[in-house]
């Protein structure tokens, strides 16, 4: 990318989110606006993160839950206005960027194993507390 148009936008990218990775399980809160008023409402999607892509202003990311039986995948651009926020629930152990063969499993087999470093901090900060 042209480094004029990588500063430009810079400016544009959002500073509140959480670093994330594919194999996170992660709760998106999305903005939705109902009705033909000005009505707005935030509604949670959470599920595992398949993969990421892109750069600067142009990533996205895409995510996947399962509702009712069947898979839900749902691609969100990483810096709009319509994701209110995004929170990590767990880390996932995963040896690629593209967890694609996820949507051929199901069940127990699809499961992604935790990440050391999120059991370390939950562990410390437990003890902490007592």
């Amino acid at each position: 990318m042209k480094p004029i148009i990588a500063k430009a936008q810079e400016s544009q990218l959002r500073k509140d989110l959480p670093k994330f990775r594919p194999g996170d399980t992660i709760r998106v809160s999305v903005r939705l606006k109902e009705g033909e008023g000005e009505k707005e409402r935030v509604q949670a999607f959470e599920g595992v993160v398949m993969k990421r892509r892109g750069e600067l202003s142009n990533e996205s990311f895409t995510v996947r839950r399962v509702s009712f039986g069947i898979g839900v995948e749902r691609i969100f651009p990483l810096h709009s206005p319509v994701i209110s926020s995004i929170e990590v629930l767990q880390a996932g152990k995963v040896r690629r960027a593209k967890l694609n063969y996820l949507r051929s499993r199901k069940g127990k087999a699809a499961r992604i194993k935790r990440a050391a470093k999120l059991e370390a901090v939950a562990a410390s900060a437990g003890s902490d507390s007592e």
